[in-house]
């Protein structure tokens, strides 16, 4: 770099080297002022009057000491404490705190502040970038820096030096160069510069030659430089004219209000539709709240009743308790009835010249899931037949027993079948045989199905509590579930008389009068039972579904004889009152049974 190029932008950092507080020996402080003066004569004459008289130091003083001999035992003989004492003596004398700040001209106060280096006598500052102080600091080429340190406690000037940077010395590195006392190095883009030390020619950079420009093209740029001043000057004066036209011209304050009318405008109807909002949701709420009030109201009457029904049931429950212990009783009792019932119309006997657990029902034997595939005909017809028996009453058995089989049965005598369900099969083969047809197809298929048969036996065991030891065991576990089921130490209830609601119109005409409406329409007779469909209709009428009985009938067989109607009874009571129109179709004393189907009415009892 060009000494007359270096700026103070081209300065990045400053080195102290040497610190000393002596004054410097071996020259004179004039000829050391006249040194600086000389690099500076704009200066000269001004610092000449400013300049403060000093003693000059004698010849011997500035003749130079020849190399005294280094003593090493000057210390020797003293005591540590006066070897401590002078060895802190030494570093006071030598090392300090020091910071340095730089100062321009055109600047009132620093334009740098130097970090503070604590007890030394070397100091490498931190690197700095003065780019923010502005150009009228970065483009100039001097400064002034003041060096400042603090010995025991207290803090002073040490140096107060004007730098041009354009009389700096280059020295290339700080590596084998003897440093004056207080010496600084100045860090710029191209190396360390020194005023105290003798320059060092920098060595030239191994970079490939520029190429240079041309006469032409500089003329070039110079022409287009000052077309640029023009165009600025241009600028300038138009901005001129147009600023004093704008400053004679008068405010038009007419659109900015017109503007403001927009806005105000824009603004109220943003006001008018959140308004409008408002209100609806206003009323959405009103609504809502309302709504929920009447719900409110709505709960809290229906609690009230609620609370009602509760104290009313409340009083009513030992009563329904009881009357759900008896119908449990009855029906347990029933069940009780039906299955021994069952058992004498299946009866499962054993077969006394058979093989352990072999039973045949209805007279039929029927092997325990063992049978002679080679067996004749017969043997075919009887397995069949006994399958069918066990079939139809396993499908009783679901009904009284409440369980729903999992495989469902078709009872249908010899050709019963059961239907699987679950299995992942095709709709169309679903059903199995509970009988042989022939074939190894149909061999399996009728395993398959007499086996979902004893799936089913087990299911009606385990619903009654019973433990099953083996599936195959047709016969034993349907005679070891009926006994369970019938066994009880409690009488059996006797068979409440009923029966079918259709064949009660035969009974009904033999016993009601010549006179009465029942005798000449069979139709109405018919309509009094009230038939059901698809019932047995085996429920025990209470006391109050009589009554209710009765007097359908009274109303059917006229005006006069309601109150007999109402007064006739059940069972034994009516043998006790002949006299009494309607009888019920309880009685087995030479009742005429009609079958009533659809369109076909047969009288029964014609032919007994």
């Amino acid at each position: 770099m060009l000494s007359q190029n270096r700026r103070l932008r081209h300065l990045h950092g400053i080195y102290l080297r040497n610190l000393s507080f002596t004054k410097p020996h071996g020259r004179a402080s004039d000829d050391l002022d006249a040194d600086l003066l000389s690099n500076r004569p704009q200066e000269a004459q001004l610092q000449h009057h400013q300049h403060q008289l000093h003693h000059a130091r004698s010849s011997e003083s500035l003749r130079p000491r020849p190399n005294a001999r280094r003593r090493s035992t000057t210390l020797a003989n003293t005591t540590p404490v006066t070897r401590h004492k002078q060895l802190e003596y030494t570093i006071e004398s030598r090392a300090a705190d020091v910071f340095f700040s730089l100062h321009c001209e055109e600047e009132a106060g620093p334009i740098y502040i130097s970090e503070l280096g604590q007890r030394c006598m070397n100091f490498n500052f931190r690197f700095f970038d003065l780019s923010s102080a502005g150009p009228s600091v970065t483009r100039l080429s001097g400064v002034k820096i003041k060096l400042w340190a603090k010995r025991r406690e207290s803090w002073s000037l040490l140096l107060s030096q004007d730098i041009d940077l354009c009389s700096l010395h280059y020295l290339g590195s700080l590596r084998n160069h003897h440093f004056p006392p207080n010496c600084l190095i100045f860090h710029l883009e191209d190396g360390l510069y020194s005023l105290d030390l003798a320059s060092k020619r920098p060595e030239p950079k191994q970079t490939s030659p520029l190429p240079s420009c041309s006469y032409n093209a500089l003329m070039k740029l110079a022409n287009l430089n000052n077309s640029i001043q023009d165009a600025l000057a241009t600028r300038e004066a138009l901005t001129a004219q147009i600023n004093s036209l704008l400053e004679r011209t008068l405010d038009d304050r007419v659109p900015q209000a017109q503007e403001s009318a927009r806005l105000v405008s824009k603004y109220l109807a943003a006001q008018k539709r959140s308004l409008r909002v408002a209100q609806t949701r206003r009323d959405d709420l009103k609504a809502s709240i309302q709504a929920r009030r009447d719900a409110i109201k709505e709960g809290r009457s229906a609690q009230s009743k609620a609370a009602d029904y509760v104290e009313h049931a409340q009083s009513k429950l030992p009563a329904s308790q009881e009357l759900i212990a008896v119908t449990r009783e009855s029906i347990h009792g029933q069940r009780r009835r039906i299955c021994e019932d069952l058992a004498h119309i299946f009866p499962i006997t054993p077969t006394p010249l058979g093989a352990p657990l072999s039973f045949s029902i209805c007279g039929i034997p029927l092997p325990n899931s063992d049978y002679d595939p080679t067996s004749s005909s017969s043997t075919e017809d009887s397995l069949s037949a006994a399958l069918g028996y066990v079939a139809q009453l396993t499908h009783a058995l679901q009904f009284y027993l409440s369980v729903p089989l999992s495989y469902p049965i078709t009872p249908f005598g010899s050709r019963s079948s059961v239907r699987d369900n679950i299995s992942l099969l095709p709709d169309s083969q679903r059903d199995f045989p509970l009988f042989l047809r022939g074939g190894a197809t149909a061999q399996y298929r009728f395993d398959y199905g007499w086996f979902l048969l004893n799936k089913n036996i087990e299911a009606l065991c385990v619903s009654a509590g019973l433990k099953i030891v083996d599936i195959r065991h047709t016969l034993p576990n349907l005679k070891y579930l009926l006994y369970v089921c019938s066994a009880g130490s409690e009488e059996v209830p006797e068979r409440k008389r009923g029966g079918i609601r259709g064949l009660w119109a035969g009974r009904m005409k033999g016993r009601v009068g010549v006179g009465s409406s029942l005798a000449s329409t069979d139709d109405g007779a018919s309509s009094a039972g009230g038939s059901r469909r698809g019932s047995m209709d085996s429920e025990i009428l209470s006391g109050k579904q009589r009554e209710t009985l009765n007097r359908a009938l009274g109303r059917e067989n006229g005006p006069g004889s309601g109150d007999n109607s109402r007064q006739s009874s059940v069972g034994a009571v009516d043998r006790q009152r002949p006299q009494s129109p309607v009888r019920l179709p309880f009685d087995e004393g030479g009742a005429k049974l009609t079958l009533r189907t659809k369109g076909l009415r047969e009288n029964v009892g014609a032919h007994a």
